[in-house]
């Protein structure tokens, strides 16, 4: 029992704040949560319900992603980037910053030789 109440502490600890954003028919859950080490992230968590024709009945299908302290900035600016272009048109200066990142990756990792064994 003790090693029960010692989990529920970590776990009431581990989250710090949570906000439920209804959009339609999903949910967002927008949950600042804590490591041990006291360092504060981000998840983001999209819920929508769904139907099971098999099991005949509703569940909830869930996609999450994790954002830390550190890649905030880039991430704020890549979505208003997305948002502005959705609005307007315009590519952002930070895609072309990404697509110049993404050619240079590209070129290190052949993607047709990955799952190939070599012969």
């Amino acid at each position: 029992m003790e090693e029960k109440e010692v989990n529920e502490r970590n776990e009431r600890r581990d989250e710090v704040f949570s906000l439920a954003i209804r959009a339609g028919k999903r949910t967002y859950f927008f949950d600042v949560k804590e490591t041990r080490n006291e360092e504060k992230y981000l998840t983001i968590t999209e819920s929508k319900r769904r139907f099971s024709n098999e099991q005949g009945k509703f569940y909830y299908e869930k996609h999450k992603i994790f954002l830390y302290k550190e890649d905030f900035r880039k991430f704020i600016e890549g979505l208003q980037g997305v948002i502005e272009f959705i609005e307007t048109g315009k590519v952002p200066e930070i895609a072309e910053d990404i697509e110049g990142q993404h050619q240079d990756k590209k070129s290190e990792v052949d993607f047709e030789d990955t799952g190939k064994t070599e012969e």
